[in-house]
């Protein structure tokens, strides 16, 4: 992954910019998020009863999916900021659940650069168009613009 100044990313401004590695989210995955969140919803946690609803069988937490960003943007291709000492997440703009991930089901995050903004001297933010594709969907899992800060 590539480490570029500041002033060099924000020429990247409104193109992709990367995407990460698959993840395969299997039960064991969603028993755990479930077990951490005390999110135990039977579309969840459990395949029999989960195989009569619509998803036939146990689907991930959204908040699981979503939860998925930092492994997702540390094994992507997405260059970094130059000279980063700490990074944070901020929160959200916008975040939407668009499809159910089946357990599984691969996922893969895609990354385009929407804004990098210097806050104040060496203190930037970033907001990232973040995407969730579910391999052999047509649709995303999710959509957000995710907000960083990083600290240089």
């Amino acid at each position: 992954m590539a480490s570029l100044p500041s002033e060099k990313m924000k020429e990247l401004i409104g193109g992709r910019i990367g995407t990460s590695e698959w993840i395969r989210i299997d039960q064991a995955m969603i028993d755990k998020f479930a077990d951490a969140t005390g999110d135990h919803q039977f579309i969840h946690v459990d395949p029999e009863r989960s195989k009569s609803t619509p998803f036939g069988g146990t689907i991930a937490h959204g908040f699981l999916t979503l939860s998925l960003y930092p492994d997702m943007i540390e094994k992507s291709d997405c260059p970094r900021p130059e000279g980063v000492k700490m990074g944070v997440n901020y929160g959200c703009n916008k975040l939407r659940f668009l499809t159910p991930v089946r357990s599984g089901k691969r996922v893969r995050g895609h990354f385009k650069l929407l804004e990098l903004e210097e806050k104040r001297p060496g203190q930037w933010q970033q907001t990232l168009e973040f995407s969730v594709e579910i391999e052999g969907e047509a649709k995303p899992a999710l959509m957000a613009e995710w907000l960083s800060q990083y600290f240089l």
